[in-house]
């Protein structure tokens, strides 16, 4: 008896029966990998439920979100100190310059300076101290904001310039 449906086919009807049985193994060979994750992630899943219920994975949970939420608290307090910390930096001293100089001329070594100590707003002050063969003497005088209401000297000049310029490299 002869199949009247295959014999009405254009073409051979051998390839037709061959390209199924590709198509068939290349669908064995998806539903075994298929299985083989199937079986891997049950196994991950027994692992992870191993000696637990319900009640105690729940306990868990909860304890990490406590930990959690006391870690944020944690971080919280410490960016207020950050806060505090750097409010209180810009009253500190915080930039310097000094300048050493020879005050009269038979003295050598450069013994008397210009000290400047400023904070952030530029406020703070200039400390000479000139040292010669009778003795030392210092003086002090106050910079607001960058600038000296009373004379400077030319070295006490450079010293506030360089502290002032300080803060443009930092």
């Amino acid at each position: 008896m002869e199949n009247s449906i295959l014999a009405k086919l254009p073409f051979d009807p051998g390839i037709l029966i061959i390209l199924l049985l590709v198509l068939v193994l290349i669908l064995i060979v998806l539903v075994i990998q298929t299985a083989e994750k199937q079986n891997r992630l049950i196994t991950q899943y027994k692992s992870f439920m191993k000696g637990k219920d319900g009640k105690t994975l729940e306990g868990s949970v909860m304890n990490r979100f406590q930990e959690m939420d006391q870690v944020s608290l944690i971080v919280r307090k410490q960016q207020g100190d950050i806060d505090k910390l750097y409010a209180n930096m810009k009253n500190v001293y915080q930039k310097l310059g000094i300048v050493k100089y020879d005050a009269f001329q038979e003295m050598g070594g450069n013994l008397s300076f210009a000290l400047t100590l400023l904070d952030d707003n530029n406020n703070g002050f200039i400390i000479n101290s000139i040292h010669s063969s009778e003795g030392c003497y210092t003086y002090i005088k106050e910079i607001v904001k960058g600038e000296s209401y009373i004379a400077l000297a030319e070295e006490e000049a450079q010293s506030l310039k360089k502290a002032v310029e300080a803060a443009v490299l930092s």
